[in-house]
């Protein structure tokens, strides 16, 4: 046991160390194919930090893979402003319209379940173009149906797809970006879902629910196009000790001039190290070691949903309503300023960090619920009657906004970052189950509770925001600027 942990605490700093007292002048330990008198040559490819540079090869695989994203917005957006012309032309029934609305996350939920094998037996490429086979099947589904029954599955097949991309996306986005840009680019996925929601919000007042469905299929076909041309996660490939692709890999995302020894041997340390702890399933992930990482990824899902994110974003046309804001004008704006907020997110995040990004997001979803609490209560009294939609408008805006700055996306980003190759199928399938099961319970029980008392409901949500910074301040490290190798060594290390 001692040497386990020794051997885990000094991985990342002994590595390189150890290959350079044995191999000062080989050639041969680079493994790339460069000589050491292109060693200064390859420098330039480095920022001044050392690390290595964003390359055009990294952005463009990442924009393909966020065009999952894109289809995860479209099928969020889709329940919303669809919901008049289904009522109408199937004549459901509110009950009706209401499963339909929340077995998408029934769907996420199955789909959640499985997400961590199936990336782990099929790969990160084809686990996406599996997502892709059910969200487009779901789509069809929709566009072609003529009772409940057709949406229900449409809708049910499109949330397993759904449910599996929450997990395979942000999850290669990390393994292959560099780590001082990792942030930004795995907060790419939200911006790519919010999207794909405010298309649907403005596009969704102009043409009919069915060919709206059927343009939700036109993104999932362009995914599939696209994910024809990236590689696959090269420390996917390390794990299963395909060495020479994983290399070919990196070397495609870094740049066919750069240095690519370094990255590539920590990966391989630290997979031969994860080798020998074995794999781990669920009766496993929970021995001592893997207990803080835990304990971060099921923390975070749970304050994400528990703060009532979920039902803000799927009834915000009702939040308005019961405000006696004009429903219409509140989505229209929402939609409008979804993806310039989404933005700022992306670009900030490696900047301000994630902790503190975070903890700042929490407090204004605390800060907004507190405020649309008060809104209705007043509202309930007849206090002020003038100034409730006024007030209801501001804090539903406020409080999309606050969330998707940071608790939108973030816990996605330290999901990914956290756990070791070894515990991740299990450890983020059982994170990613979390935030499902919870979305579900509350996108299921909110008009219930909005029902029983709805300045009680948003005070429960504040409340949730308030235990969310301090949970952040006290349990989540900062991440920004380590490597997954340097993380996931120093939450080890934390436990011993």
């Amino acid at each position: 046991m001692e040497r386990q942990k020794s051997m885990e605490s000094g991985l990342l700093r002994k590595s390189l160390s150890i290959r350079e007292r044995k191999h000062p002048n080989d050639d041969g330990y680079l493994e790339t194919g460069l000589s050491s008198k292109r060693h200064k040559e390859v420098k330039k490819h480095h920022n001044e930090d050392g690390e290595c540079c964003v390359t055009t090869s990294v952005c463009l695989i990442t924009f393909i893979v966020v065009t999952g994203s894109f289809c995860v917005g479209c099928g969020t957006g889709y329940s919303s402003v669809a919901q008049h012309g289904i009522v109408s032309d199937l004549s459901l029934s509110v009950a009706e319209y209401s499963m339909f609305g929340s077995i998408m996350t029934l769907g996420g939920l199955i789909g959640a379940v499985f997400s961590g094998k199936i990336s782990d037996v099929l790969g990160r490429k084809r686990t996406m173009f599996l997502c892709e086979a059910f969200c487009a099947t779901g789509w069809l589904c929709i566009a072609l149906a003529k009772d409940a029954l057709w949406l229900d599955c449409g809708r049910f097949l499109l949330g397993i797809g759904v449910g599996i991309f929450s997990y395979v996306i942000p999850v290669y986005i990390a393994e292959i970006a560099p780590k001082h840009v990792r942030g930004s680019f795995v907060f790419a996925n939200q911006l790519m879902q919010n999207f794909g929601l405010s298309l649907f919000f403005i596009i969704g007042n102009f043409i009919s629910w069915r060919f709206l469905s059927i343009v939700g299929m036109v993104p999932c076909v362009l995914h599939v196009v696209g994910l024809f041309f990236i590689p696959e996660s090269p420390r996917w490939l390390a794990k299963f000790g395909r060495d020479k692709e994983c290399r070919a890999s990196l070397q495609h995302l870094r740049g066919h001039d750069v240095d690519i020894s370094q990255e590539a041997n920590a990966i391989k340390d630290t997979m031969n190290f994860s080798q020998q702890s074995g794999e781990t399933g669920f009766v496993e992930l929970f021995q001592r070691r893997y207990v803080f990482p835990l304990i971060i990824g099921v923390g975070l899902m749970l304050l994400q949903q528990l703060s009532g994110s979920a039902g803000v974003i799927y009834y915000a046309s009702s939040l308005y309503e019961r405000g006696g804001f004009p429903s219409a004008i509140g989505t229209s704006v929402m939609a409008t300023i979804m993806v310039p907020k989404a933005m700022i997110g992306t670009i900030i995040v490696d900047k301000m960090g994630r902790r503190t990004l975070l903890m700042a997001s929490c407090a204004g979803m605390g800060l907004f619920a507190l405020l649309l609490s008060v809104s209705y209560s007043l509202q309930s009294f007849g206090i002020l009657p003038e100034l409730t939609p006024l007030f209801t408008f501001i804090s539903v805006l406020g409080y999309i906004i606050s969330y998707a700055l940071g608790m939108g996306g973030l816990p996605w980003i330290i999901m990914s970052e956290i756990f070791p190759m070894n515990v991740k199928v299990s450890a983020g399938t059982l994170v990613t189950v979390t935030n499902w099961a919870c979305g579900w319970i509350i996108t299921f029980t909110f008009n219930l509770l909005m029902q029983w008392n709805a300045s009680g409901t948003f005070l429960i949500f504040s409340s949730v925001s308030a235990v969310s910074i301090v949970f952040i301040y006290f349990i989540v490290p900062e991440t920004k600027g380590r490597s997954l190798e340097e993380i996931q060594t120093l939450l080890s290390n934390s436990v011993h």
